[in-house]
């Protein structure tokens, strides 16, 4: 069983000056995708983390400062981002063409 937060939940508790948090949604055609598997990969392109989008089509991950690459994937298509990440909130949106 995974480990990870329920996506979509608050950030209450969770203090930002000392975690980086990267969170954001996957969209397609203007709606939000529900259960896309959203990959977290590493400088190296090295799998790292894995979580399903929430019903409002939100995930998120908690990680260390640096260079990441989002990846969704969904029955719909995929979406790509790199996203340079530090201490604090990290926002972005993935959109699948």
């Amino acid at each position: 069983m995974c480990g990870a937060p329920a996506q979509g939940s608050t950030l209450a508790g969770v203090d930002l000056a000392t975690q980086t948090v990267i969170q954001g949604s996957v969209w397609h055609d203007g709606s939000p995708v529900a259960g896309a598997y959203v990959r977290l990969l590493d400088a190296t392109d090295e799998f790292t983390a894995e979580v399903v989008t929430s019903p409002e089509g939100e995930f998120r991950f908690f990680a260390a400062p640096g260079t990441w690459t989002l990846r969704s994937l969904a029955p719909i298509g995929r979406a790509e981002r790199s996203l340079a990440a530090d201490v604090g909130l990290n926002e972005t949106t993935l959109a699948i063409a």
